[in-house]
């Protein structure tokens, strides 16, 4: 849950949060005085122990990598047009509280981080620059984009650990944490996905403010609010695993909810909240937590989401004259048609595992791992479940064969995808593209903001990808490029963008408000 928004930036404040783990929101009470010496200790939390493996998750992210989030988003940045005379590019600027799963080792945590495509994409390198003798604090870069995420988890008694990131799961959205030390109130077991029941009672907790004892920009509270509900459908395998759970509320639900605990009237887990419409609720039950925190464990690091390749739709959606175009009889097709049965793939990437795999459109993917598959949820699950790198066998059914088939396919990682393509009008069009190529995100700075880094105009860097020619030249998170061969940065670059030389391009850089040039190759080009 995102506390405070900023939208194409005039001023950023920096927030300190506080927490209050309860089960149920308190009425309001009168504001207490108190002395401005920051946010308050957590309160006590309400209905102590009856949800102990709800945490919240307090992510903080500092001017950069802030930067770098809006650049991302879909309200996008334009450009920096002010900051206040205390914004400092290292500070923390924007806290997010969310609400997060202890598992029953009472240590590892499976969260939903807003930030973690953005901010946990990559690996930390070693510092490229030296620490300065007498830091500048508005200047200071210590590994920037690069630093360990600061990351603090609170359990239900209000104790505070701080908490190590481990990885993202591409399949479930779902970051794996591990705290440094224990809940103080054991976690108990997730519910066994078999046995959740249409028509069972649901509570949705997540993080919801609440009146603060004390106003002010410095100080904001939070608690786990809840919502009542019912689990209205359950999606099932063949196997009877579960693939998803739907729940809908007492109330309309929002992005806010996205990340909480499903828990049912006794208090056990029955998944992470994935996604909401309205009143409804999508659900990862406990086997896909339990996929997802294996797997990024296994690797210590994050895992890609598994990639096939291909479009398709379940049979039961197309009309008969609709598969007769794909080369199928019409016998045949009513056949697969009153059964239900399969997927029917319409479309095959190039050069994907499908591809690979001889898979061609037309053909109708029965089972997986001989598992028959019920449409196209669970589908999409089985591929999930099973990760990138592995093997899969699909039985499949052709138009142009009489007998089934087995293919075996083996799953890729889901193709990386550019780093920023919703970026600034400070650089659009190729001027965007040729900074991206190179490896850098960068947002523009209007006169009076770049006056405070010495210099005129230019666009400061928010970020540059580990192993990219800018990498390797040494350009970092928090320069500022004033000029590329001599042209200004903010002006056209079309000797830049359409000479393109194999020659180094040169970049004009303020650093800590020293001048210096920076030699940035041309990427190699991909096969």
């Amino acid at each position: 849950m995102i506390l405070n928004k900023v939208s194409l930036i005039a001023l950023l404040v920096a927030l300190g949060v506080a927490s209050a783990l309860g089960q149920t929101i308190a009425p309001a009470q009168q504001p207490k005085p108190a002395p401005p010496t920051g946010p308050r200790p957590p309160a006590p939390p309400q209905n102590r122990g009856a949800t102990p493996q709800v945490v919240t998750v307090l992510h903080r992210i500092n001017g950069l990598k802030m930067f770098r989030l809006l650049l991302h988003s879909e309200q996008g940045i334009e450009a920096i047009a002010n900051l206040d005379n205390t914004f400092t590019l290292m500070d923390d600027v924007h806290t997010n509280v969310i609400a997060g799963l202890a598992l029953e080792d009472g240590q590892t945590i499976a969260a939903r981080l807003p930030e973690a495509e953005v901010e946990f994409t990559v690996p930390a390198p070693p510092p490229r620059a030296p620490q300065p003798s007498t830091p500048d604090p508005f200047f200071e870069y210590r590994g920037s984009m690069f630093q360990s995420p600061d990351l603090t988890v609170i359990d239900s008694e209000g104790k505070k650990m701080a908490a190590q990131f481990v990885g993202v799961d591409g399949a479930t959205g779902l970051s794996i944490l591990k705290i440094s030390g224990k809940l103080t109130t054991p976690a108990p077991p997730m519910k066994d996905d078999n046995s959740v029941d249409v028509g069972a009672g649901v509570r949705l907790l997540g993080p919801e403010p609440a009146p603060p004892r004390r106003f002010g920009v410095t100080s904001l509270y939070v608690r786990m609010g809840e919502s009542p509900g019912t689990v209205t459908y359950v999606t099932q395998a063949s196997s009877g695993r579960v693939a998803r759970i739907k729940a809908r509320a007492s109330r309309l639900l929002s992005a806010a909810n996205v990340g909480g605990i499903a828990v049912n009237a006794t208090g056990e887990t029955l998944g992470i909240i994935d996604s909401v419409e309205g009143t409804e609720a999508n659900i990862l039950p406990a086997s896909s937590i339990r996929g997802a925190v294996k797997r990024v464990l296994a690797r210590q690091a994050s895992v890609p989401k598994p990639w096939l390749g291909v479009k398709g739709n379940p049979v039961g959606l197309f009309q008969i004259d609709q598969m007769l175009q794909f080369g199928w009889e019409s016998a045949k097709a009513n056949n697969l048609m009153q059964d239900h049965r399969g997927i029917l793939v319409t479309w095959i990437a190039p050069n994907s595992p499908a591809a690979l795999a001889a898979l061609k459109a037309g053909d109708v993917i029965l089972k997986v791992n001989n598992e028959a598959i019920q449409n196209a949820e669970v589908f999409s699950w089985m591929l999930e479940e099973a990760g990138p790198s592995s093997n899969v066998e699909f039985t499949v059914a052709r138009p142009d064969t009489k007998s089934e088939e087995l293919v075996n396919v083996v799953l890729s990682a889901s193709p990386n995808r550019s780093m920023a393509i919703a970026a600034s009008a400070a650089t659009p069009g190729p001027k965007n593209r040729w900074l991206i190529s190179r490896g850098i995100e960068a947002v523009a700075l209007r006169r009076l903001v770049a006056e405070r880094f010495g210099s005129s105009t230019g666009l400061l860097v928010v970020y540059v990808e580990p192993g990219s020619t800018a990498f390797e030249a040494g350009l970092l998170p928090g320069d500022v490029i004033e000029s590329i061969n001599g042209t200004p940065a903010l002006g056209p670059i079309s000797t830049v963008v359409s000479g393109e030389s194999a020659t180094p391009a040169k970049f004009g850089v303020v650093r800590k408000k020293q001048k210096m040039v920076i030699s940035v190759a041309r990427p190699a080009k991909k096969n």
